[in-house]
């Protein structure tokens, strides 16, 4: 995963979660479910790009 995907996924998790804790606080249940939604994207976005890694690994592996 390059460094700029792990900034951007980091970012949109933060955004999520401020969204959420906002939610919350304004009893807004509509952006609680957006803020949670954006946070589980990201981890979405991480988890395909820990797949990717660990197939270009193995692909490396295999190379050698």
């Amino acid at each position: 995963m390059s460094a700029g995907d792990k900034v951007q996924n980091a970012a949109e998790k933060a955004t999520g979660k401020a969204k959420e804790t906002v939610g919350d606080a304004t009893d807004n249940e509509e952006l609680v479910a957006e803020g949670r939604a954006d946070q589980a994207k990201a981890d979405l976005k991480d988890a395909g790009e820990n797949i990717k890694d660990a197939a270009q690994d193995a692909k490396d592996a295999l190379d050698r």
